[in-house]
């Protein structure tokens, strides 16, 4: 009597949580009833939901209720009871929504931010002084309070490169927004005019010859600069932002030994042409490496707001000059405000913002995760721990370029770095991850693209 009698209130229970369940409201209609937030589009990822959105954001956060603008970001929802990884693009938002690696590893939900002033996610007009850390940091924390309604769980925030920055200044301003921050790539140039990117490319690898091949490289087209002036002309590229088509040559020649150890392998230096190359073997490896089509009027257009951005508060890499020092007709014409239009004002660049972050990283920072890559120029100048900072992590990728990720640590270092974020995450076991899982914006074929 009293097991038929348990069953029966067994059953009435089962069939009261199913009743409740199917009365709860679906995750498209929660994302609907949060104020300001409109659903732009929905699909699938896998067994995932993923909607893109926008929310309703102040030009201004000291005048939150002045100018507004719509911003742009996407989220994958897999169940409202998993942890929530906060991924901030620095840049347009990804045009396909994949789970970054933190969000792989801990099975996680993904909410991923377009950087404001990225077009459509730009106010109409553009008051450029509005494009700070500290505006887009709180960008990033309204959406964090609107979602964590919804979102109960931990929540950790990523990002690779700018994205990796982006997401440091946002916990700099907002430290309780989220449980812990895993940044890729992300360089930290704390004095501007203190510049080790030159000397770190010089002596790059494991190979000095690579280097000198590709000096070789640059001096040679240089030396062959009229010849493939004309060929970029005849493929129609226009350079009226750079103020012509040799100006323009002159910050690709500069750039290509930072970006080929950016994007390339110890292994590719068989790869870069010998001294007496001809014009088509440099040219085949330019376009291999950086590209003719990115140092262009529509090269460089999509990337007005992180040239911006630089100049203003982010710092740069000073061009390497010394190798062709002698060859060039516009020496220091590779600078960040070569690249955004001359209506657009520059304000007195900001020597505090960066120290700011950097203080905050070293004595009060928590909870923290950099994975960087021994190759790669962005990591020579990175973001270290210090006195003050807690619970924190810091790795490099043994031969590492801007891919660099956690799977590609050695197997202890990737090991430890894994436990950390499931610790801070709040999940007991990691998925299967392995050094080729290049998938979501992590991945340097995403980064690649975002270039391109």
């Amino acid at each position: 009597m009293r097991s038929l009698l348990a069953f029966g209130l067994a059953t009435t229970q089962a069939l009261a949580t199913a009743a409740v369940a199917s009365a709860s409201p679906d995750i498209k209609d929660r994302i609907a009833a949060i104020p300001g937030v409109r659903i732009i589009s929905e699909g699938t990822s896998g067994t995932a939901r993923t909607f893109v959105l926008g929310i309703q954001q102040p030009v201004d956060h000291h005048r939150p209720r002045g100018a507004r603008f719509e911003q742009r970001f996407s989220l994958l929802h897999k169940a409202e009871t998993k942890p929530m990884v906060l991924h901030t693009s620095g840049y347009h938002l990804p045009g396909t929504i994949s789970a970054s690696e933190p969000a792989r590893l801990v099975d996680g939900n993904q909410i991923s931010v377009e950087q404001r002033f990225f077009p459509p996610s730009r106010p109409s007009p553009a008051d450029w002084d509005k494009l700070t850390i500290w505006q887009a940091a709180n960008d990033h924390h309204r959406i964090v309070s609107a979602f964590k309604k919804i979102y109960g769980a931990r929540w950790l925030s990523t990002g690779a490169s700018k994205g990796g920055m982006t997401s440091v200044y946002h916990r700099r301003f907002f430290p309780r927004d989220v449980d812990a921050t895993i940044a890729y790539v992300a360089p930290n140039d704390v004095v501007n005019d203190r510049d080790v990117y030159g000397e770190f490319i010089r002596n790059v690898g494991n190979d000095p010859t690579c280097n000198r091949r590709l000096e070789g490289v640059q001096r040679q087209i240089l030396q062959h600069r009229d010849e493939i002036v004309s060929r970029l002309e005849a493929k129609g590229y226009t350079y009226e932002q750079f103020g012509g088509a040799h100006r323009a040559l002159e910050v690709l020649v500069l750039d290509t030994p930072f970006t080929f150890w950016q994007y390339e392998t110890q292994a590719r230096c068989a790869l870069v042409p010998g001294s007496g190359a001809s014009v088509d073997d440099l040219w085949t490896f330019i376009d291999k490496t950086v590209g003719w089509d990115f140092y262009t009027d529509a090269g460089v257009a999509p990337y007005e707001t992180y040239y911006y951005q630089s100049g203003t508060q982010l710092g740069w890499p000073e061009a390497d000059e010394s190798a062709v020092r002698d060859l060039l007709r516009h020496p220091g014409v590779s600078v960040p405000r070569t690249m955004v239009p001359a209506e657009i004002e520059f304000p007195r660049f900001d020597r505090r913002a960066m120290a700011d972050i950097d203080r905050w990283v070293r004595y009060q920072g928590s909870r923290l995760l950099f994975v960087n890559g021994q190759n790669d120029p962005w990591s020579a100048e990175p973001f270290r721990l210090g006195p003050g900072t807690r619970d924190s992590l810091s790795f490099a990728v043994p031969g590492g370029n801007h891919g660099s990720n956690i799977a590609k640590l050695p197997e202890e270092e990737r090991a430890l770095a894994t436990a950390a974020v499931l610790r801070w995450a709040g999940v007991s076991a990691p998925a299967t991850l392995s050094a080729s899982d290049d998938e979501g914006p992590d991945s340097l074929d995403a980064l690649r693209a975002r270039r391109d």
